[in-house]
C-alpha cells in the first residue's frame, strides 16, 4: 500500500503541470524526426512539392502542417553528422522557421536502441560515477550551446528507446532476460543526470524518457525509475505499426488498438503526458501507407494529453542512405514518407493535416 501511495503522490504532483491548452505552444504536435537532411542536402536530393517545383524541405513540410522538428545528437560519430555543432547548426535553420524543436540524446557515438546503447569512445572504461558526470556534461554542453544560439528547446530526451538501459554496461538493465544487479539504480541515476543538466539550462523544458514498441504495456519500467526518485516530464514511444505484420505476426489494425490503449493507461497510471517520439510505415503500398497513419491519428489525436507524434526520417526517398550504412552493409530506409519522384506520400500529409 504504501508503494502504491507513493506511485500515486508522485504522479498527482507531475500531472498539474502538463494538461495540454488551447494556446498555439501547447497544441498537438506534428512534427518529423529530420536529421538525415542535411546529409541528403549535401548529397544533391532534392525535395519537390505537388507541382513539381523543387522546394525546401523543411518549408514543403510547414506548409503541409508540420510544427515540430527532432533532432538526434551523438558524442562523436567519425562522420560527423548529427555531432553537436551539426545538430546546433540545422537546429538554428529549424527555429528561425519556426519549429518546436525536441533534442534526441542517444549517449552514443552511433545509434542507440533496445538492440544496442554503445558507451561513446571518449568515455570508455570510466565508472559508473564518471558515466554520470559525462552524461550531465554532454547534455549541459548540447543545450547551452543551443540557448547562446538562439534556439528554445521545447522537448529533451534523456537517452533513445532505453527499454533495455542505456550507456551499455553500465546502465544495462538486462541481459539475456535477467535483471543486471544493481542496474535499475545505474539507469535512473544516469537518466537524473540528464534530467538535471536539462533543467539546469532550460528550465521549462519537458524532460521525455523514451522506450520502444508502444503496443506493448510496460508501466512497470516507470515504476521502476519513480521509486528511484528519478524525474521526468513526459512518456516518449516509438510505433511502427506494419513491422510486425511484414513477419508474419500481428496486424497493424490491432498494433494501433493495442498503442492506443497504451497510451491512455500510461496517462491515466502516471499522470504525465505521453509523446510519439517515432512512427513510421511502409510506403510500397501509398494508399495502405495513408489508411495506417490515419487510423493511428484519428485514435491517438482525441486522447487529452497525447501531446504529439514524430514520423522518423520521412525525408528519405529513392534509394538514398547514409554514409554510415555503406560501410555497414546495410540497405536504404525503407519507411520514409516521400514517393519516388520526391514529393510528399499521402501518409505524411494525413499525418501532418
Amino acid at each position: 500500500m504504501k508503494r502504491i501511495f507513493f506511485l500515486f503522490a508522485i504522479s498527482i504532483a507531475l500531472t498539474s503541470c502538463y494538461q495540454r491548452t488551447d494556446s498555439p505552444r501547447d497544441s498537438f504536435a506534428r512534427g518529423a524526426d529530420l536529421s538525415w537532411l542535411t546529409e541528403m542536402e549535401s548529397d544533391g536530393v532534392k525535395f519537390y512539392n505537388d507541382n513539381g517545383e523543387a522546394t525546401d524541405c523543411q518549408d514543403l513540410l510547414r506548409s503541409l502542417g508540420m510544427n515540430a522538428v527532432r533532432y538526434r545528437v551523438w558524442v562523436n560519430h567519425t562522420t560527423g553528422w548529427c555531432n553537436k555543432d551539426e545538430v546546433v547548426s540545422k537546429a538554428r535553420v529549424s527555429a528561425k522557421k519556426g519549429q518546436r524543436i525536441m533534442i534526441d540524446f542517444h549517449y552514443s557515438d552511433n545509434f542507440a536502441d533496445p538492440q544496442q546503447q554503445n558507451i561513446p569512445a571518449a568515455w570508455q572504461g570510466y565508472s559508473y560515477e564518471q558515466l554520470c558526470e559525462c552524461v550531465f556534461e554532454h547534455t549541459l554542453d548540447v543545450l547551452q550551446t543551443l540557448k547562446e544560439n538562439g534556439v528554445d528547446v521545447e522537448w529533451v530526451q534523456v537517452g533513445n528507446e532505453t527499454t533495455n538501459g542505456m550507456l551499455w554496461p553500465c546502465g544495462k538493465l538486462l541481459d539475456k532476460q535477467n535483471n543486471v544487479d544493481g542496474c535499475w539504480d545505474r539507469y535512473a541515476g544516469l537518466t537524473q543526470a540528464g534530467y538535471k543538466a536539462c533543467k539546469e539550462v532550460f528550465p521549462k523544458t519537458k524532460v521525455i524518457v523514451h522506450i520502444d514498441n508502444a503496443y506493448v504495456y510496460r508501466g512497470w519500467f516507470f515504476e521502476n525509475l519513480i521509486e528511484r526518485g528519478t524525474q521526468f516530464d513526459m512518456i516518449g514511444l516509438s510505433h511502427y505499426p506494419m513491422m510486425l505484420e511484414w513477419n508474419g505476426g500481428m496486424p497493424w489494425q490491432e498494433m494501433n488498438m493495442r498503442a492506443e490503449a497504451n497510451i491512455q493507461r500510461l496517462i491515466s497510471t502516471f499522470h504525465v503526458p505521453v509523446m510519439v517520439a517515432e512512427v513510421g510505415t511502409s510506403q510500397g503500398n501509398d494508399s495502405l501507407a495513408a489508411a495506417v497513419m490515419q487510423d493511428f491519428l484519428d485514435r491517438i489525436a482525441p486522447i487529452d494529453s497525447c501531446v504529439g507524434i514524430f514520423y522518423w526520417e520521412p525525408e528519405c526517398y529513392g534509394g538514398w542512405k547514409p554514409k554510415e550504412y555503406d560501410a555497414l552493409g546495410w540497405g536504404p530506409y525503407l519507411m520514409g514518407a516521400f514517393t519516388e519522384d520526391g514529393r510528399p506520400a499521402p501518409a505524411l500529409k494525413a499525418m501532418l493535416r
